[in-house]
């Protein structure tokens, strides 16, 4: 599934949050999708934990 898919499935799922549940809802599914992202790079393995809470000056890998 292509990503831009995967984006307006995301979108739609918003929008219906939005309609039907209110701001509300709207932010939770917003907020419920962005942890799920970030799960899901976490599990392809393209981010480490580290790198949330590394310093912005800490250059060490």
């Amino acid at each position: 599934m292509s990503n831009a898919v995967i984006g307006m499935i995301a979108g739609m799922a918003l929008a219906f949050a939005g309609y039907f549940g209110g701001f509300g809802a709207f932010l939770l599914v917003a907020a419920l999708g962005a942890i799920g992202f970030v799960a899901g790079k976490y599990l392809d393995g393209d981010v480490e934990p580290g790198d949330f809470f590394r310093n912005r000056g800490d250059r060490r890998r």
